[in-house]
């Protein structure tokens, strides 16, 4: 038996909104047997572009039921059933998460008539609900209404099922079947293309612009998770609505898809991508004289007119670095910020100060070495990390020049590394920024197996 259902609501995506009508209709696949249809209190405002698509308003709804005290008749209509409407994932969403909070649980099988239309009457210019029913000849009796909206699915399924001569309908229904979890304007097969490697996936509008960028490990598998579980949020909702297809770049690593990534997002700007939009070198590294006449570290808040030696997102990062330049060129952890009490230095009593922070080393003698410890801030090395690629002829490559991003790629497997320039050829340009600046040094750091440092390199511009 088959439920068709339509429902009103206060918004786009059930974790902030609830349904204000809904309007079930059991089928045996040639006639409605049964009906269930009512309005709903939905326990918050109706917004008034709401009330004024649908004409359900706030006093229309003020007797109505609240959805708990329906939520047993509207389970026993649902349970055992296969759960249609028009865009099927937006009203099981919604239904699914009103149960939920009342104590009941739904688990029944899907079709979408949106995805079964494109595929049993292909080639008409639209497929909403208005649209449709009128290419098909269906009149809808009171439009954006649960119950004329019902009336017009019924009648839209049942031709359905009259002409699907592929049996598109019982292969949706097995349970390998993804079609019930994708939009319903995505074609299955932007699904099927999807590998099981890692890489950047695209979800585009209609008009084919990228909409969202996102990276795995596996692609397939973290494009499936978007879409098939029952997630109320506004995201998946947004998805659902608006993307039309999707796309994808495999790369050879984790690594490079997350790099691959942020380029992407920073230079598409996708408008449901949030992270990374504001990324930016929030700290940096100073130097400035004290009043004594040494030359002092110290990490801040970048700000304007301010010239930072270096910059980082976080100031853990700014402390490790300080850190080190302390230990590398034997500099006062006082003179630097790092220990901030009245205590014996650290530096002292681990025999890597000097003196300086009790001027027993005169500042000419400390500033030279403050200088060389900014001096290799500002002159990074050169060197690529060699990993895995796409298949075994070929081996992927990233190439940091002087401490910057400069691109990536892939070369021939067992290829030798000689010299930045020899690479270029095989390597994709890519605008540095902070993200992918702090990904590359941390993985470097963790994995110094991978580091090929590269010496006296013909400069890379």
């Amino acid at each position: 038996m088959f439920a068709i259902v339509d429902i009103e609501t206060t918004g786009a995506y059930a974790a902030a909104n609830s349904i204000t009508e809904i309007s079930i209709h059991i089928s045996d696949g040639k006639n409605v047997i049964e009906k269930f249809e009512t309005l709903i209190n939905p326990g918050q405002p109706i917004p008034r572009y709401i009330t004024a698509m649908t004409g359900i308003s706030d006093k229309m709804v003020a007797d109505a039921p609240p959805f708990g005290q329906v939520a047993g008749t509207i389970h026993d209509f649902l349970q055992d059933k296969i759960f249609i409407a028009h865009n099927v994932n937006f009203d099981y969403s919604f239904v699914l998460a009103g149960l939920r909070e009342h104590g009941f649980e739904l688990n029944c099988k899907k079709l979408c008539t949106v995805r079964l239309s494109r595929k049993i009457f292909p080639g008409f210019p639209s497929y909403s609900l208005g649209n449709l029913s009128r290419s098909l000849g269906i009149s809808i009796n009171n439009h954006h209404r649960a119950g004329g909206d019902t009336e017009a699915t019924v009648k839209i399924f049942h031709l359905l099922l009259q002409n699907d001569k592929e049996g598109h309908i019982q292969k949706s229904l097995q349970r390998n079947s993804k079609e019930w979890i994708l939009p319903p304007n995505v074609p299955k097969e932007h699904f099927d293309a999807l590998p099981y490697t890692p890489g950047v996936y695209y979800f585009h509008n209609e008009k084919g612009k990228v909409v969202y960028v996102g990276k795995a490990t596996n692609i397939r598998y973290r494009v499936n998770s978007h879409f098939s579980n029952n997630s109320e949020s506004r995201q998946k909702q947004n998805f659902m609505r608006y993307v039309h297809g999707i796309s994808f770049q495999p790369c050879g690593t984790e690594l490079m898809a997350c790099i691959l990534e942020s380029a992407e997002i920073k230079q598409r700007w996708p408008i449901f991508n949030s992270s990374q939009k504001r990324w930016e070198d929030v700290y940096g590294i100073f130097v400035y004289e004290d009043q004594n006449g040494y030359q002092r570290l110290a990490i801040d808040k970048n700000r304007k007119r301010l010239n930072p030696v270096y910059t980082f997102h976080y100031i853990v990062d700014g402390h490790a670095i300080i850190r080190k330049l302390i230990k590398d060129f034997k500099l006062c952890p006082k003179l630097c910020f790092m220990q901030r009490d009245n205590s014996t230095c650290e530096g002292i009593n681990e025999g890597y100060c000097r003196g300086a922070c009790e001027h027993k080393e005169k500042p000419a003698a400390y500033n030279k070495r403050v200088k060389k410890a900014v001096d290799s801030l500002l002159a990074q090395p050169t060197y690529t990390i060699i990993d895995k690629g796409i298949n075994a002829d070929d081996q992927s490559c990233i190439l940091v020049s002087e401490g910057k991003f400069y691109g990536m790629g892939y070369i021939p497997a067992g290829a030798i590394v000689q010299d930045a320039e020899s690479l270029k050829n095989y390597l994709s340009i890519y605008k540095e920024n902070s993200f992918i600046r702090n990904l590359i040094n941390g993985y470097a750091a963790r994995f110094p197996d991978k580091i090929r440092w590269i010496k006296n390199e013909a400069p890379v511009v």
